[in-house]
C-alpha cells in the first residue's frame, strides 16, 4: 500500500487556483456589467436629447412664422402665410417620428388644429390678436414640453444647459414679445380713449418683457461661451449676436416708452430681429447637436475600451488557469516516474512457501522464532530413524 503526500498537495493547489480564478472573475464581470449599464443609460439619454434637438430645430421656425401670420391677419390678409404652412409640415414630420417618445403628440395635434383655424378668425383686431396670442402661448408651452421630456433641461454639462435654455425658452419668448410690440403699436395708433390706454399698457408690458428676456438671453450665451468645450461656439455666435443686438436697440428706440411708439421703426426692428434670431437659433442648435455627438462618441470609445479590458482579463485568467493545471500534471508525472522521491512509502512484506524456506523465512524452521539446533546436535532433515554413532 502506497500513500503520496505531494499528490494531495498538487490537487489542493489546482482546486485553490480554480477558486481564486472564480473569485477574481466574478467581481470583474460585475464591475464590467455596472459600467456597461451606466454607459448604456448615458447613451440613451444622449439619444433622447438629440431627438429633442431635432424637434426644436423644426419648431423654431414656427414661432417666427406665427408672428408673421399675426401681423398679416391684423392687416386684413385672410390666407395663411406660406411660412406657416411649411413650418407646420416640418413639425408634423418630426412629431410623427418622436412625438410618442417625447409626449408631444396630443399637444401638437391640438396646436395644429388651432393654427389651421387662424385664417378663419374674423372680427375686431382685438379678437384676432387674442387668437394669435393663444396659439403663440401654446407653441411656447410645446417648447417647454420638448425640453423636459428630452431631458435637455437637465443636461449635466453647463454649456448645453445654457444653450438649450436660450434657444428653447428665451428666444421664443423674445420673438413673440417683439412681434406683439410691433402689432400693439399699430393698434395703439388706431385706437382712442380707454381702449388706447389699455393697449398702451399691454405694449409697455411686452416692451419690458423684451428687455428682460434679452438680458437673460445675452447672459446665458456668455455663460455658455465661458464654459463650453466647443472650439466654434464663440466665433459662430459673434456675428449673429451682433445683428440681434442691433435689432433690439432699434426695437427699444421704436418703443419710445413714455410716449407714442414709432410704428415704422418697430416694424423694421421686428424684421431684423426675426432674421437674426432665426440665424442665431440655427447656430445654437447645431452647436448643441455637435456637443452631444462628441459626448456620444466618447461613450462609444469607453464602451469599446471596457470590452477590451474585460477580454484581456478573461484571457489572462484563462492562461493562468491552464498554466496551473499544466504544472500540476507535470508534478504528478514526476511523482509517477520516481515513487520514492519526495514521498513516504510504508509497506510490510510477508512470504511463506509452506516449509519456512521462502524469502524472509528461517531455514531452520517454519517460524522465524524457532530455535536453532544446539552445538553438537544433528538436525533431522529427512525425518527418518535416528542413526547411532556406533557401527553395527
Amino acid at each position: 500500500m502506497s500513500v503520496s503526500v505531494n499528490s494531495r498537495q498538487t490537487r489542493l493547489r489546482s482546486a485553490l487556483a480554480v477558486v481564486l480564478t472564480v473569485l477574481v472573475l466574478l467581481p470583474a464581470a460585475g464591475l464590467f456589467l455596472r459600467v456597461l449599464q451606466e454607459n448604456s443609460k448615458q447613451r440613451d439619454n444622449i439619444r433622447l436629447e438629440q431627438d429633442g434637438v431635432e424637434y426644436l430645430t423644426a419648431l423654431s421656425p414656427l414661432i417666427s412664422a406665427l408672428a408673421e401670420s399675426q401681423s398679416a391677419s391684423l392687416q386684413g390678409v385672410p390666407s395663411e402665410p406660406a411660412t406657416v404652412t411649411a413650418a407646420v409640415a416640418r413639425v408634423q414630420g418630426v412629431d410623427e417620428r418622436f412625438g410618442e417618445e417625447l409626449g408631444t403628440r396630443t399637444r401638437w395635434t391640438d396646436l395644429k388644429s388651432k393654427i389651421a383655424k387662424l385664417p378663419t378668425t374674423t372680427g375686431s383686431s382685438a379678437k384676432i390678436f387674442t387668437a394669435h396670442v393663444e396659439v403663440a402661448d401654446l407653441t411656447i408651452a410645446l417648447f417647454d414640453v420638448v425640453r423636459e421630456s428630452s431631458t435637455l433641461s437637465r443636461d449635466p454639462e453647463s454649456d448645453v444647459s445654457f444653450l438649450q435654455n436660450v434657444v428653447a425658452e428665451q428666444m421664443p419668448v423674445a420673438v413673440t414679445a417683439v412681434s406683439r410690440m410691433s402689432d400693439l403699436a399699430n393698434m395703439v395708433a388706431a385706437s382712442s380713449g380707454k381702449t388706447k390706454a389699455t393697449l398702451r399698457e399691454q405694449f409697455g408690458y411686452q416692451a419690458l418683457k423684451v428687455t428682460e428676456t434679452v438680458g437673460d438671453l445675452t447672459d446665458g450665451l456668455q455663460e455658455a461661451v465661458n464654459d463650453t468645450a466647443s472650439d466654434t461656439l464663440s466665433g459662430n455666435l459673434v456675428s449673429n449676436l451682433d445683428s440681434f443686438r442691433r435689432g433690439i436697440e432699434a426695437a427699444t428706440r421704436g418703443a419710445n416708452i413714455g410716449g407714442d411708439p414709432n410704428v415704422s421703426t418697430l416694424v423694421t426692428a421686428q424684421s431684423t430681429l426675426q432674421t437674426a434670431l432665426a440665424a442665431l437659433s440655427t447656430v445654437i442648435l447645431k452647436e448643441i447637436s455637435g456637443l452631444l455627438d462628441d459626448r456620444s462618441g466618447t461613450l462609444t470609445y469607453r464602451q469599446i475600451e471596457a470590452y477590451v479590458l474585460l477580454g484581456v482579463a478573461v484571457v489572462l485568467i484563462a492562461l493562468a488557469t491552464l498554466w496551473t493545471r499544466s504544472r500540476g500534471r507535470q508534478v504528478r508525472a514526476g511523482l509517477t516516474d520516481q515513487p520514492g522521491e519526495g514521498s513516504r512509502d510504508v509497506s510490510v512484506q510477508v512470504s511463506n512457501n509452506g516449509n519456512g524456506n521462502g524469502p524472509g523465512g528461517n531455514p531452520y524452521g517454519g517460524s522465524p522464532y524457532d530455535s536453532a539446533p544446539s552445538y553438537g546436535e544433528t538436525p533431522n532433515y529427512g525425518g527418518g530413524r535416528e542413526r547411532s554413532g556406533a557401527l553395527r
